[in-house]
């Protein structure tokens, strides 16, 4: 089983201007927040990615140039108490 740093690099800005933004296309903001997650706790979003996720099993998908994307999915158990199934890429 291969799993991915703990230290691995997750963008502010992924979290900041994409995950917890609305979007008009794309969009997982209502996702998050049904979980408790916004802009104001993005660092707990962060955290838990880090401690709930990338400890599981992280599944290549493609190889590009700027190196191995990863898959990852499983259970979020959020702020609020409620759990959410993510995938990660």
């Amino acid at each position: 089983m291969a799993t991915l740093d703990p230290n691995a690099v997750i963008a502010r800005a992924k979290l900041t201007e994409y995950l917890l933004v609305q979007l008009a296309q794309d969009d997982k903001l209502q996702f998050l927040a049904q979980a408790g997650y916004t802009i104001e706790n993005w660092q707990q979003l962060e955290r838990d990615l880090r401690e709930q996720i990338l400890a599981l099993e992280a599944i290549p998908t493609a190889q590009t140039r700027y190196g191995q994307k990863y898959a990852i999915t499983g259970a979020l158990h959020s702020p609020n108490g409620m759990t959410i199934r993510v995938k990660t890429i």
